[in-house]
């Protein structure tokens, strides 16, 4: 076994250890990266550019079946599944080729292969070949979907989302497991294109939702669309020939069984730190085993050990993993002397339809550390202009601010164009901008934007009009 001495170990060759091993090399340090798994990022081989992919597919699907309320009547749409796929397949290659080639361009001597685990505090064992002692370590070992092991054991019928953007050909059935982005994308996706889905959530969650209101329009407007049903979990899965039989539950006791094609399980992802030895660290660690660490300089305690991107279970989110990424590779590099990076104002986003976006603080975080002291702004997009000429006239923007102050603090909607709303949103946050400063701004005719700005107009109104006894904060909590 061989010995190598660096200054910093990256641990992880996906988005946030990319990102990192540049920003020590960049900071003037001898830096390794370390990966056991194929090169691609999650993002760009099974993550938001396929699932993206196939998006756009079920898009074009959608708008030859909806032409008719526009006058328009195409012929028969008939759905070529693997064509589909063929291009889902080719094109997600060739985003995977991209960052290939950046990682073929580093250094040979830089790049190491394998299995990387803590023997020491300073010392790393990669797989039984390779002995790396370093001063500073980033660990960046990305996450994980949750395949429960009793849904598993019913073979590879049962599957996570990795495993869609694989397939030859659309299949006849799939039951998912699982409300959240994931979930809600893929289900919709391919219920658009002839695939028969059934969606199961164990409460009555949508994607990354918390303000009570937003949350029943999303749940009226999935429901509109995808058989998708609340309260009621998988209990028992079996394969049966060629399918499964997927048993369901509702909380009230009843049991339901029925065959599908195969059960994707959208439950969430697991940070991969289990096996990296970190009790030989000394770090103390949470209940889910990952370190304590400041999100400001990704530092694990006073340690010269810092942990970016799906690895610290926070954000789990390309963005985010390139910013915590940069931060830990920075700080690496000038260690002891850490420094707080940028973390931006949070902004999630799902591409289902309507769009779901969230955009600053969310409901819940406000009801936590502002509870009677921000107003709430709405509009509902059933009658707004530009929404009913596109015939996408579905959704609620909830906006909040700060009383006193009128500081703009964050936003959640259900609606049409959420993707470029919740990016105005998410600046305006950013930026400090109090609602009337952004009732200043510009708003074209007629645009979608305009919606915004009644709800602007609806949270000024609130804020002019405090009331002494104030608490917009009713229970959101998940049911049971």
């Amino acid at each position: 076994m061989k010995t190598i001495k660096t200054e910093v170990a990256v641990i992880g060759a996906g988005t946030a250890g990319m990102t990192a091993y540049r920003a020590a090399t960049a900071g003037g340090r001898k830096a390794l990266l370390i990966e056991g798994g194929p090169y691609g990022t999650t993002c760009a081989r099974v993550g938001c550019m396929p699932s993206k992919l196939l998006i756009a597919a079920a898009e074009a699907a959608h708008a030859a079946a909806a032409a008719p309320a526009f006058g328009i009547h195409p012929g028969p749409v008939r759905i070529d599944g693997k064509a589909v796929m063929a291009r889902v397949r080719s094109e997600r290659d060739r985003f995977v080729g991209f960052v290939v080639e950046a990682v073929d361009g580093y250094p040979a001597a830089d790049k190491i292969r394998g299995h990387a685990r803590f023997v020491g505090a300073h010392t790393l064992q990669v797989d039984d070949h390779t002995l790396i002692e370093a001063e500073r370590f980033v660990i960046a070992t990305g996450s994980t979907a949750i395949v429960p092991e009793e849904w598993a054991a019913a073979g590879p019928r049962v599957i996570s989302s990795d495993a869609v953007f694989y397939w030859d050909e659309l299949p006849e059935s799939v039951a998912i497991a699982g409300t959240g982005i994931i979930g809600l994308e893929l289900g919709q996706a391919l219920h658009r294109l002839g695939v028969r889905v059934t969606v199961f959530a164990r409460a009555e969650s949508i994607a990354q939702l918390s303000d009570p209101e937003v949350l029943a329009v999303a749940r009226r407007a999935m429901s509109d669309e995808l058989d998708v049903r609340y309260n009621a979990k998988v209990a028992d899965v079996a394969l049966d020939g060629e399918q499964l039989v997927v048993t369901s539950r509702r909380l009230d006791g009843e049991q339901r069984s029925e065959r599908f094609s195969y059960l994707l399980s959208a439950v969430g992802r697991r940070p991969n730190v289990h096996e990296l030895g970190l009790e030989h660290t000394g770090l103390k660690r949470d209940h889910h085993g990952i370190p304590l660490y400041d999100k400001y300089t990704m530092q694990c305690q006073d340690s010269p050990i810092f942990i970016a991107g799906d690895a610290d279970n926070e954000r789990p989110q390309l963005p985010e993993a390139a910013d915590q990424g940069r931060i830990a590779g920075d700080n690496a590099a000038r260690y002891p002397d850490v420094k707080p990076g940028l973390r931006r104002t949070p902004l999630t986003i799902a591409f289902t339809e309507p769009q779901i976006a969230t955009a600053g603080a969310s409901h819940r975080e406000l009801c936590a550390s502002h509870k009677g002291r921000f107003a709430i702004g709405q509009v509902s997009f059933e009658n707004q202009g530009r929404s009913r000429v596109m015939l996408q006239n579905k959704g609620t923007l909830r906006v909040y601010a700060e009383f006193r102050s009128g500081r703009f603090l964050g936003a959640e909607m259900i609606g049409p164009r959420a993707e470029h709303v919740g990016h105005l949103l998410s600046w305006a946050a950013q930026a400090g901008l109090s609602v009337a400063a952004m009732l200043d701004m510009p708003f074209y005719h007629p645009v979608v934007e305009e919606g915004v700005r009644t709800a602007l107009r609806d949270l000024a109104h609130q804020l002019a009009n405090e009331p002494k006894h104030d608490d917009p904060c009713v229970d959101c909590t998940p049911a049971p």
